[in-house]
C-alpha cells in the first residue's frame, strides 16, 4: 500500500478588498485615527495646531472689527505678497533649526544675495543667469557657516552673529552706502507682483489636489506592499475634499476683480508667488519626509551622539543644512526684491530676520531640535504678515505691532517648551 500523500500548507487566501486596503493589515478607521491624533496631543505633540488655530482666530478678528479693509480680496492677495520674502527664509531655517542650531545672518544674506542679483541684471545679464548668481551666493555663504560650525565646532551662534555683522558691510560695498539699484527685468518683478490668469488658477489647484491624491495613493500602495498598517482612508480622502475646498475658494475670492480702475489696469488670479511657494514646500517637504537625508536631519536633531554612532555623517548633514538655508535665503532675497522693486542697504536686515525665525517658531519648529515642518513655517510665516497687515487698521504705530509679534512668538516658545517637557516625562 503506498503512503498517503499529504498536500503542502496553502497559503492564506486574502479577502477581497477595495482598492484602500491592498495587501497587508486592514486600514485604520476613523475612530482609531482621531484616537491617535488625540493621544499625540496628550504626549505633547501639537503639530500645526497651534499655527492653524492661531492664523484662524487672526483672521476672524481683523475681519469683525475692519471688515471694509481687512476682509477684501485686494487685501488678501496683499498679504499673500508680504508673507512670501519671509515665509521663503524661515522654510531655510527649519533645516537648521531641526539641528537644534541656530542661522542669525539669513536676514542680510538675503539682502546681499538680492543685491548681487540686482548688480548683475543692471550689468545687462539675462535674469537666469542673476539668478544662478544670486543662489550662487547664497549657497556658499551657507557653506562657509556649515564647516565653521560642523568642523571647527564653533557654535552657530557666534559663527552666524559674526556673519550678521559680517554680511551688512559687504551689502553696504555691493550697492554703496544710501544706494538703492532698482529692479526692471520683468520677469523678476512678475515673481511677487503679477498673477496668474484666472484660468491658469483653475488649472493650480487641480494639478495641486491631484498632486496630493496620486502622492497620497502611491504612499499607501507602498505602505501595503511592505506589510505596514495603512492610514485612515476617510482622513486621507477628507484631507483632499479640504484641500480642493480651500484652494477652490482661494481660487474664486482671487479670480475676482479688485483693481480700484479696473478700467486702467486690471487685477485678477492667484498671486503668481503662491504657486511658487507650493513647489518649494511639496519638494522641501519631501526631502525632509521621503528620503534618507531627512530621517538624518531628524536624527542629528534629536540626539547627535546616536545618529553618529549609527553611521550618519553628522558634520556632512550640519554642513548641507547651512547650504539649504543660505540658498533658501537668496530665493527670500529675490521674493523681497521683486516686491520691493529695489534692492537697498535695508533689504533683509531690520525685522526680517526676526519675522523668519518667529514664523518657523509659530509654526512648531522646535528650539531643541528634532521636530518640524515646512508646512509649519509657511502657516507661522502668515500669522505674523496676517499680525503686521491687520494691527495698523486698528492701532496707529509700529511699536504695537513688534510688542504682539513678541507675545505671539514667547506664546509659541513655551508652548514648545511645555509640549517638549510633556512629551518627556508622559
Amino acid at each position: 500500500m503506498s503512503a498517503p500523500t499529504t498536500r503542502p500548507p496553502q497559503p492564506p487566501q486574502l479577502p477581497e478588498t477595495s482598492s484602500d486596503v491592498l495587501v497587508g493589515p486592514p486600514a485604520q478607521t476613523l475612530r482609531e485615527a482621531v484616537a491617535e491624533y488625540r493621544a499625540r496631543l496628550a504626549g505633547g505633540d501639537i503639530g500645526l495646531l497651534s499655527a492653524v488655530l492661531g492664523l484662524i482666530a487672526l483672521l476672524a478678528f481683523f475681519s469683525i472689527l475692519e471688515p471694509d479693509t481687512f476682509t477684501t480680496t485686494r487685501n488678501f492677495a496683499n498679504l499673500m505678497n508680504q508673507a512670501a520674502g519671509v515665509a521663503f527664509i524661515s522654510m531655510g531655517l527649519v533645516f537648521v533649526l531641526l539641528l537644534g542650531e541656530i542661522d542669525l545672518s539669513a536676514g542680510f544674506l538675503a539682502g546681499t544675495a538680492g543685491a548681487i542679483l540686482g548688480v548683475t541684471l543692471s550689468d545687462g545679464a539675462p535674469w537666469y543667469l542673476a539668478v544662478a548668481a544670486c543662489l550662487g551666493t547664497g549657497a556658499a555663504f551657507g557653506l562657509v557657516v556649515g564647516l565653521l560650525v560642523a568642523y571647527l565646532r564653533i557654535p552657530s551662534f557666534v559663527v552666524t552673529l559674526a556673519f550678521f555683522l559680517g554680511l551688512q558691510g559687504v551689502l553696504l560695498a555691493v550697492i554703496g552706502e544710501g544706494g538703492t539699484i532698482r529692479i526692471s527685468d520683468s520677469v523678476i518683478l512678475a515673481v511677487n507682483n503679477r498673477n496668474l490668469s484666472p484660468v491658469l488658477g483653475w488649472v493650480f489647484v487641480g494639478v495641486v489636489v491631484l498632486g496630493y491624491v496620486v502622492a497620497g495613493y502611491v504612499a499607501r500602495r507602498r505602505r501595503a506592499a511592505t506589510g505596514l498598517p495603512l492610514s485612515s482612508a476617510a482622513v486621507f480622502w477628507g484631507g483632499a475634499v479640504v484641500l480642493a475646498v480651500v484652494l477652490g475658494l482661494l481660487a474664486y475670492l482671487f479670480n475676482l476683480e479688485r483693481a480700484v480702475n479696473p478700467e486702467i489696469v486690471s487685477l485678477r488670479g492667484i498671486p503668481i508667488v503662491v504657486p511658487l511657494a507650493v513647489v518649494f514646500i511639496a519638494g522641501l517637504s519631501f526631502v525632509l519626509t521621503r528620503t534618507s537625508f531627512g530621517r538624518h536631519v531628524f536624527a542629528v536633531g534629536g540626539n547627535a551622539e546616536a545618529a553618529r554612532r549609527s553611521g550618519i555623517n553628522v558634520a556632512g548633514t550640519r554642513v548641507a543644512c547651512f547650504v539649504i538655508s543660505g540658498s533658501l535665503a537668496a530665493v527670500g532675497g529675490i521674493i523681497i526684491a521683486s516686491r520691493d522693486n529695489a534692492v537697498s542697504p535695508t533689504t533683509g536686515g531690520g525685522e526680517t530676520l526676526l519675522f523668519a525665525v518667529a514664523a518657523a517658531v509659530i509654526g512648531g519648529t522646535s528650539l531643541f531640535g528634532g521636530r518640524g515642518t515646512i508646512i509649519g513655517a509657511v502657516l507661522g510665516a502668515l500669522v505674523v504678515a496676517t499680525i503686521r497687515n491687520g494691527l495698523p487698521l486698528i492701532a496707529s504705530g509700529s511699536a504695537i505691532i513688534f510688542m504682539v509679534t513678541g507675545l505671539v512668538l514667547l506664546l509659541a516658545a513655551t508652548v514648545d517648551a511645555l509640549s517638549r517637557r510633556r512629551g518627556t516625562t508622559g
